[in-house]
């Protein structure tokens, strides 16, 4: 029979989440420094993990070794109010933690597909496989930027670079911005661990059933349960 690679922490409330994911990613960077040198660390949007990222950046630890990689990226410049790159820097790359480098993922390129290449180049400058990946999930199912039937999700899925270009079905998950750049299947299972977090019961139901059945197309976020080569640690609250 298969054995998903899955540990549950569910947890009575938020603040009790956020306390064990920060003591834990703490520990893996602190790890990664220790055997290699550096520590890389891949980190997604939303709000969930948004304490333990101002934790973070209000620890003294030897960040100028350590990199912090977007896991997925709306094609939009910067500055723009719905960037995950505004939303890292406002609450990870502060403080002492102000001193790790980062690695962005939009670029100059007109397109996500254009600048697939470029992002590429750069993601592969970092250290392999990353410590921690960060991912979140949607109530569609998704997770970095792999949506439900989205152009260009077969090739995240089988490809074997680091990223990928997806232009997603517009859909109130997704908002008016469909296209992104994000971590293909392969770059997200290129960690040490998958740090999973999903909050409400509705999320919950959607994790138990791609859980239970692989049903990839429409609950992209299958794809990093159903397989045994990484440990991902789900991480729930109410």
């Amino acid at each position: 029979m298969f054995k998903m690679a899955i540990v549950e922490k569910f947890f009575d409330s938020k603040e009790a989440l956020n306390a064990e994911l920060s003591a834990s990613l703490e520990k893996s960077l602190v790890a990664g420094i220790e055997a290699d040198g550096r520590a890389t660390l891949l980190v997604s949007g939303g709000s969930s993990p948004a304490p333990a990222y101002k934790h973070l950046s209000g620890l003294a630890l030897p960040w100028h070794d350590i990199d912090v990689a977007m896991v997925d990226e709306r094609w939009v410049d910067a500055t723009h109010e719905k960037s995950n790159e505004v939303f890292i820097k406002e609450t990870l790359l502060q403080g002492y933690a102000k001193e790790a480098n980062f690695i962005t993922m939009k670029n100059s390129a007109l397109s996500a597909v254009q600048g697939t290449a470029q992002c590429e180049a750069e993601y592969q400058k970092l250290k392999q496989p990353f410590d921690v990946t960060i991912l979140g999930m949607g109530p569609d199912g998704h997770t970095a930027s792999l949506f439900p039937h989205a152009d260009g999700l077969a090739h995240g899925l089988t490809t074997k670079e680091l990223v990928c270009a997806i232009n997603a079905m517009q859909s109130e998950v997704t908002g008016d911005i469909t296209e992104r750049m994000t971590l293909s299947l392969n770059g997200i299972l290129n960690s040490k661990v998958i740090k999973l977090l999903i909050s409400g019961q509705e999320k919950l139901d959607v994790y138990m059933k791609a859980k239970e059945k692989a049903d990839i197309d429409a609950t992209p976020v299958s794809a990093v349960l159903h397989q045994d080569n990484v440990l991902v640690e789900v991480y729930w609250a109410p």
